[in-house]
């Protein structure tokens, strides 16, 4: 599954793009996020969003939700995993989540600045939507 959400990324965005590795690993933590944190069960579709404008790259999954927890950060130092959102609070220029009502689930979505800070004068990439898919849990 990790698999095919990076190589979506790959795809959609290029292997050439300024931040194609920081939206492959948004996407593989999100992804995992959903996996492990939501209702998702087998034949769980999760629905991925990669797309490219206004000199930043938006990267979301759109899994079942929980009934019992929502995304958050971490505040355990000692923890051996659950870091997903603390990696993407570190390399994105801001993330969220969107609660889709009762029942239809939910969006974690972050976007990431595409032309560094510094580079502000340089000319930006082509814009554009990449794309959306659903895969499937099994």
């Amino acid at each position: 599954m990790l698999f095919i959400s990076s190589a979506v990324a790959r795809r959609w965005l290029g292997d050439d793009h300024p931040v194609v590795d920081e939206a492959v690993l948004a996407l593989s933590e999100l992804v995992t996020n959903a996996l492990r944190h939501s209702n998702a069960k087998p034949y769980t579709l999760i629905g991925l969003t990669v797309a490219a404008a206004g000199g930043a790259v938006y990267v979301g999954v759109r899994d079942p939700g929980s009934t019992f927890s929502a995304p958050h950060i971490r505040q355990e130092p000692e923890a051996e995993d659950g870091r997903g959102l603390l990696i993407i609070n570190q390399i994105a220029q801001e993330w969220g989540v969107r609660e889709h009502g009762h029942g239809l689930g939910r969006t974690v979505w972050c976007a990431i600045r595409a032309v560094p800070p510094l580079a502000a004068s340089a000319p930006a990439p082509a814009e554009g939507s990449a794309g959306d898919v659903a895969v499937e849990i099994r």
